[in-house]
């Protein structure tokens, strides 16, 4: 059992110490969590969300692993995509998408006999 308790951020933006990074870092034993890749001294990598905090995820020592830049930027991405879908999902449901502005053209009325 460890002595020191797990790391929990104040807030959803609040950075994270360079002794929890290293901590999450030694947890995974330096492999990359999207990739399956070792981690090489000079690589650029993150921490990443398990679950992610619009999902209900916590900003805690707990729910991070680490994670290579490049294929962060493309989960991220991804995410990103499937979050403003949720969103506009969820407002169209509660009635506050707005309505669209444009008008709606038809054809009008056809000739069915020549005269």
């Amino acid at each position: 059992m460890r002595a020191v308790d797990e790391w929990i951020g104040k807030h959803d933006d609040s950075a994270v110490p360079p002794r929890v990074r290293l901590r999450v870092f030694e947890k995974f034993n330096g492999i990359c969590q999207l990739s399956g890749r070792k981690i090489l001294a000079g690589d650029a990598w993150d921490l990443d969300h398990i679950k992610a905090i619009w999902r209900g995820g916590e900003h805690r020592e707990g729910n991070l692993h680490p994670v290579l830049k490049e294929p962060h930027r493309v989960k991220s991405a991804e995410e990103q995509t499937e979050q403003a879908k949720a969103d506009r999902t969820r407002k169209k449901h509660l009635g506050i998408w707005p309505k669209s502005k444009a008008k709606i053209r038809g054809g009008g009325f056809r000739k069915t006999r020549d005269v």
